[in-house]
């Protein structure tokens, strides 16, 4: 009796090695498998994104706008002659922005009616080169809305055009000024303290007059309309609607607008200003100081120094580091320029106000 159930025993005990050894094996072969992968996934994504994919190559610091002013924030990376006092640089663009404005946002059929009224055409700009000096605060909220792709992009830059030119135009008087007191054996007092101004103002504390003269110039009209449509899709951005943002400058502790995706109490903000011309200084101030865009301050002045025109599709060459996209954006950047012919533009001039006709009375 003891015999047959021991016998019993070792066939069940046989039917089942033989018909779950492998299955056991292999569960236990999987298990170990799905455990590794597990452990050495986030050692395979660190690799692929620090060696493959590169994500750090490209860091969007025109998004830093000027952070180590607007922010209050040091920049231990700056040279001696980039080092220098927040407030000053920004000083200008601050009374700007704080300006009390008691103007009402126009929409986009009083613009048009305006801008007939006043007969400011594109097509006149591409031929004569004179802009008419009607400067707007803010952009329509129907800018959006008009889906003729070509009458939107039109009203982008009637309405930015201006504002452009005017920033350019008050570089330009600077850049005569500084050239008429270099040329000068002797300054006044009142020059000196309109360079020590500047100094301050392009950050240049060793008051280097090479420094000065690289940084104190125009940005191509047709290369700041390109940035402008690209960072605020013609106008239609909630940045731009709201903030008056029309460069997608950043901050981390001033007034501005959360980026939807965002961490509510994490990371950076878009820069809010008051008035359209406000971001078009601080734009300008940015490429010319900012330490990320001395390349592109470099080529300028090659260009300047060769007598050849400010060619928007040679500089924006130097601003791969202004968006995370990198060459990608210069790319983006030159298609907006040749299939616009925005640098029909590069050249216009702008027409004295009512207002600077009566000061020259």
């Amino acid at each position: 009796m003891k015999r047959f159930i021991k016998t019993k025993k070792i066939k069940v005990l046989r039917a089942i090695n033989e018909s779950n050894l492998g299955s056991l094996i292999r569960v236990f072969v999987s298990s170990l498998v799905v455990i590794f992968f597990f452990y050495s996934l986030p050692i395979i994504i660190s690799f692929t994104n620090n060696n493959i994919l590169n994500t750090n190559e490209f860091r969007n610091n025109s998004k830093i706008v000027l952070a180590y002013t607007l922010d209050k924030k040091a920049n231990g990376n700056l040279s001696a002659e980039e080092t220098f006092d927040e407030s000053d640089l920004l000083v200008d663009i601050y009374s700007l922005n704080e300006q009390e404005t008691d103007t009402v946002r126009l929409d986009a059929s009083t613009i048009k009616q305006l801008y007939e009224d006043t007969n400011y055409k594109l097509d006149d700009i591409r031929k004569n080169k004179l802009v008419k000096p009607v400067a707007l605060t803010l952009l329509p909220r129907e800018i959006k809305l008009i889906e003729d792709l070509k009458k939107r992009k039109e009203l982008f830059i009637q309405i930015i055009l201006p504002l452009i030119l005017q920033e350019n135009n008050n570089i330009k008087l600077d850049r005569k000024r500084l050239f008429s007191i270099i040329n000068k054996s002797n300054n006044t007092n009142l020059e000196k303290k309109w360079l020590d101004k500047k100094y301050k103002q392009y950050g240049i504390p060793s008051k280097d007059l090479s420094i000065l003269k690289v940084r104190m110039d125009e940005v191509p009209v047709s290369l700041a309309l390109a940035q402008a449509a690209k960072e605020t899709g013609w106008g239609t951005s909630r940045f731009a609607q709201e903030g008056n943002a029309l460069f997608g400058q950043w901050t981390w502790s001033g007034e501005g607008l959360k980026p939807k995706e965002a961490e509510k109490n994490e990371g950076h903000k878009v820069m809010k200003f008051n008035i359209l011309q406000a971001s078009v200084r601080a734009y300008q101030r940015n490429l010319n100081t900012h330490s990320t865009y001395k390349q592109f301050r470099l080529a300028r002045a090659q260009l300047r120094d060769s007598g050849k025109p400010l060619d928007s599709i040679i500089l924006s060459e130097h601003l791969n580091e202004y968006a995370e996209t990198g060459e990608q954006y210069v790319e983006v950047l030159q298609k907006i320029i040749n299939q616009n012919n925005l640098r029909d533009f590069d050249d216009a001039k702008l027409l004295p106000s009512s207002i600077e006709l009566e000061s020259l009375i």
